[in-house]
């Protein structure tokens, strides 16, 4: 039988995370994808093996997300068939200002977390801001809104213009599954 392995980064501090108390979201990844899992903790480097292609990459996708800032439930939803995850980089629309990084993470997030949850809500999806880049976690639909939504706001849109196009395209969709 074929043996597969990848090799990824993610960020020290989230190691701990991806491990969890006493192995179980390791474990519980290497249980759900068929694959083994090996960690390198001062490197941040993972390295993951199994004779399952598809597990392989679900593994990795379910790790790249957790590296991103994603709770290790939410990540698992990758599990799923129909969950896929998309990162969007912040220095695409930035460049390499710090200041213009922190102003377009304080556009998507909005005072208090209020316009990150709604995107989340209207779209029907889960997004995380870390580091220099944006994740969203979702079914292929509600993961291509969140992300027209977050791209428009990254571009200069209002905030009140994307809410409500994510209204409207929500009402779309909710008549559509009902016409169906």
């Amino acid at each position: 039988m074929a043996s597969y392995s990848y090799e990824l980064k993610i960020p020290k501090e989230r190691i701990a995370i991806l491990i969890g108390k006493d192995g179980e979201v390791k474990k519980s990844i290497e249980a759900d994808t068929n694959t083994k899992i090996n960690i390198d903790s001062n490197e941040g480097d993972i390295f993951i093996y199994g004779s399952d292609a598809l597990g392989l990459y679900t593994s990795r996708e379910v790790i790249k997300s957790i590296g991103r800032g994603f709770n290790p439930e939410i990540a698992k939803l990758l599990l799923k068939q129909d969950y896929i995850f998309e990162v969007i980089s912040l220095q695409d629309y930035t460049g390499k200002s710090k200041n213009a990084l922190l102003r377009l993470k304080g556009r998507v997030i909005g005072k208090d977390g209020k316009s990150r949850r709604l995107i989340e809500e209207l779209s029907e999806s889960y997004i995380s801001v870390y580091g220099k880049s944006i994740g969203i976690i979702g079914t292929a639909e509600s993961v291509s809104l969140a992300k027209r939504a977050i791209d428009a706001l990254l571009r200069g849109s209002t905030h009140a213009n994307v809410y409500k196009w994510l209204e409207k395209k929500r009402r779309e969709l909710k008549k559509r599954a009902i016409e169906m």
